[in-house]
């Protein structure tokens, strides 16, 4: 959410000028430049890792030491065509992450339930591939590893789809 408050408030300002020198600008070099940017800013913004804002909380949420649960963990280095999948069993361990802070009134609350709200929104309307699915590992078919080795591979993951 926050990337996307950025991106707008960065096309309203663009619409801004645009709007108020629209007519003139464009009779010129500095217009037709102007122009360009506005049509290439957002694509900039596209190619922007969609994780960064979950990363963020990662580390806000990595030296939690009131975060006490076991999480079916996920390798880093799986198989490139089960990435998605991958990421769809982190976000939801961190299912239970939230319930557990619920539980326990943890300090992190509110960063466990931004990664999921972040991750989430990056999965809506988004069906598995059933082919894909057949190839890669169920959640629960991963080693049980403490909330640290989670996280750590979590960031791992993260990283790796964001090169």
């Amino acid at each position: 959410q926050k990337t996307h408050l950025k991106n707008l408030c960065l096309q309203y300002q663009l619409y801004l000028l645009l709007n108020s020198h629209i007519l003139g600008l464009l009779k010129n070099e500095t217009g037709l430049t102007i122009l360009f940017l506005c049509t290439y800013v957002p694509k900039t913004a596209a190619g922007h890792c969609k994780w960064a804002e979950v990363l963020k909380d990662l580390e806000q949420i990595k030296t939690s030491e009131d975060i006490d649960v076991s999480l079916y963990t996920a390798n880093a280095d799986e198989d490139k065509e089960c990435q998605e999948l991958v990421m769809r069993c982190f976000f939801l361990e961190m299912k239970v992450i939230l319930h557990e802070c619920y539980l326990t009134n943890c300090s992190k609350t509110q960063d466990v339930f931004n990664i999921l709200k972040n991750g989430n929104a990056s999965f809506e309307n988004k069906q598995v591939n059933s082919t894909t699915s057949k190839k890669c590992k169920e959640c629960e078919e991963y080693e049980e590893k403490n909330f640290t080795e989670f996280i750590q591979n979590f960031v791992k993951v993260i990283q790796r789809d964001c090169k």
